[in-house]
């Protein structure tokens, strides 16, 4: 009985696969089609960048000592020539005095030594004419003339050393005009990095206080682009970019600078793009990062073709009966797009001509972008049918029985 059971079992699997295989061979292809389209189409560079304002002014300070008091704070608009902070002046002050004091002394000097200048010239004058009589020995006018010469020497030394003191006495009022911290444009202040009270030291590097956009209605956004793109990106072209403030709404702007220096992470060459963007709104804000897409080629109102289309590989049957892929056939001859130049693509399309039979179509596309490419030259027009894959079964949904059980179910 357990033999009879066993047989009857092997017998059911056996007609089913049988079955299963027939279904499957007598199963009708059917294909998935797109059609073509007109519409307008561009070839895109996408990047990610920051946002940032087109011009920041870092504001430091020239000499050391204590904050003693802010005037400005984030956010603030400031003008050029406002006071934004102050360095304790008291010590500077202090040598502004000594430094006028010092340049009176030399002054004073000066008025000195000349006075004896003038004494020792009258007498070198008076004992040359008593030489002249031999009233003297030319010894002491000798000694005169010495003496008239070393006073001439010192009064120059004086006047040396009291410009001297003049200019210790200007960098002393110079130094002392610095502990006013003035912003050098207008603009707003975007980061204060200072606190009343806080000791400043400018001794070996100036101390960034302040952080001043110029204006924030004119933005840029700095972006690399990887060298395989680089050649198609040109100044003046227009792009738009999204930020996740405002995920919904698109902006707009324009290459501005494709900077020559390339920039070498792990073995991957980048170079600078600047894209400027009007924030009139000042919706944009320093620091977003910016999904950004550049338009390096455009057509508008041009007929478009799947590139689904272009992939489609034709099945085939092999030895064995079952299906195989095959590439739809390319033409020998080819082109690509090269910079602004616009190139040309020779490969074929498979257009639908019956629910059964699908004919090759050459074709010459164009620009493309993620999911159609521009059709330049076929015998296609708008509303065509073209091949993007297979589906087998009816009703674009194959039915199948499971062997032995008469139940189907979809797949």
């Amino acid at each position: 009985m357990k033999k009879i059971v066993l047989i009857f079992v092997l017998v059911s699997i056996a007609g089913g696969a049988y079955w299963w295989g027939f279904r499957e061979q007598e199963r009708p292809v059917t294909y998935v089609t797109a059609q073509i389209e007109r519409g307008n189409i561009a070839r895109l560079v996408t990047a990610t960048g920051t946002v940032n304002p087109v011009t920041t002014v870092q504001v430091g300070s020239y000499v050391s000592g204590p904050i003693r008091e802010i005037f400005v704070d984030f956010n603030s608009p400031v003008k050029k020539g406002q006071r934004v902070a102050q360095i304790d002046p008291r010590l500077f002050i202090v040598k502004v005095k000594q430094a006028e004091a010092n340049l009176a002394t030399a002054r004073a000097q000066v008025e000195k030594d000349a006075a004896d200048l003038g004494f020792k010239q009258q007498v070198q004058k008076r004992l040359r004419e008593l030489f002249e009589r031999n009233l003297v020995a030319k010894q002491e006018v000798e000694a005169a003339e010495r003496d008239y010469v070393q006073a001439q020497a010192q009064v120059q030394l004086d006047q040396a050393r009291l410009e001297q003191a003049a200019a210790a006495r200007d960098e002393a009022r110079v130094n002392l005009d610095y502990t006013d911290i003035v912003s050098p444009v207008d603009g707003v202040v975007v980061s204060r990095n200072v606190n009343v009270g806080q000791t400043v030291a400018s001794s070996f590097q100036t101390p960034l206080l302040f952080l001043i956009a110029q204006d924030l209605t004119k933005m840029q956004i700095n972006t690399n682009v990887s060298e395989s793109d680089i050649g198609t990106v040109r100044e003046g072209q227009q792009a738009f970019f999204t930020v996740d403030a405002y995920p919904e709404r698109k902006f707009w702007g324009a290459v501005t600078q494709v900077r020559n220096a390339p920039q070498t992470v792990q073995n991957v060459v980048t170079y600078d793009v600047v894209v400027s963007v009007d924030n009139d709104d000042l919706a944009l804000k320093p620091g977003m990062t910016a999904s950004l897409s550049m338009i390096t080629a455009q057509r508008d109102n041009v007929l478009k073709v799947p590139l689904a289309a272009l992939r489609f590989r034709l099945p085939t049957a092999g030895k064995d009966g079952k299906t195989k892929d095959r590439e739809a056939p390319r033409s020998s001859t080819a082109s690509v797009v090269i910079g602004e130049q616009k190139g040309e693509d020779h490969r074929r399309v498979w257009k639908q001509a019956d629910e059964r039979e699908i004919v090759a179509v050459p074709i010459r596309i164009g620009i493309s972008d993620e999911t159609t490419a521009e059709l330049l030259d076929s015998t296609l027009q708008e509303g065509d049918d073209v091949v993007i894959g297979v589906r087998s079964g009816n009703d674009n949904a194959p039915q199948t029985t499971l062997p032995g059980f008469g139940m189907r179910w979809r797949r």
